[in-house]
């Protein structure tokens, strides 16, 4: 899978580094080399079109909260402004979260890996319940409860989910398609889907691309080796 590319706005380089840093070694995400003033970003975000951007409030040509307005991009504030009237205008100007300075690698990452679920419930064509908007946003907030981490309990169908990618002959792990485990637990492709890119999250399941002859390539689910 592509990694999602994060532009990283902010005014001190050597914050921006760290922050590059961590966001580098969360799965799925690739920093972009950082930017320091709202000019470019703009500059930035329009060549490059990232997936994500990681806004700073205090720039020294603007405000994050003034070039809110300009982004027609994904937005997460990271930002030492805690005062109120500033998260109100981040979140009515479409910021989908706010991180206040200072906080830790794993504040960050837990952060992105909740917009990494909130894409993928996003990501397909069919037409969403009010349930599943209302997981998308939890997701953005870490209150996705097919998904808070490897220490919780599992779900029965979590656990059925585990048990067809560990049924093997030979044992061990095999590589399954989604349809595959739907097929072997008894639900639905779709929620398969979704419990299997949770389980990933998780670090319980890990996927594999098979390229066909034609077509797309398709991702196949196992347990770690």
């Amino acid at each position: 899978m592509t990694d999602l590319r994060v532009l990283i706005v902010d005014d001190d380089f050597h914050v921006a580094r760290l922050h590059a840093a961590w966001v580098d070694a969360v799965a799925g995400f690739a920093a972009l080399t950082p930017v320091g003033t709202a000019a470019l970003a703009l500059q930035s975000v329009h060549a490059l079109r990232p997936d994500l951007v990681l806004l700073d409030t205090y720039l020294p040509d603007a405000t994050g909260l003034e070039l809110l307005r300009s982004l027609d991009t994904d937005t997460l504030m990271l930002t030492a402004a805690a005062d109120p009237e500033s998260v109100r205008t981040a979140l009515r100007r479409g910021a989908l979260g706010y991180l206040i300075k200072p906080f830790g690698a794993e504040d960050l990452a837990t952060t992105l890996r909740g917009y990494s679920r909130y894409r993928r419930l996003l990501a397909g064509p069919a037409a969403l319940d009010q349930a599943g908007v209302d997981r998308a946003r939890r997701a953005l907030l870490g209150g996705d409860a097919a998904s808070q981490g490897p220490g919780r309990a599992r779900s029965a169908t979590e656990q059925a989910v585990l048990e067809a990618l560990a049924q093997h002959p030979g044992g061990g792990s095999v590589l399954l398609s989604a349809a595959e485990v739907a097929s072997v637990v008894g639900v639905s492709r779709a929620t398969a889907q979704r419990y299997l890119a949770a389980l990933a999250e998780d670090g319980a399941v890990e996927i594999q691309l098979r390229y066909g002859s034609t077509g797309r390539p398709e991702h196949r689910y196992g347990l770690p080796g």
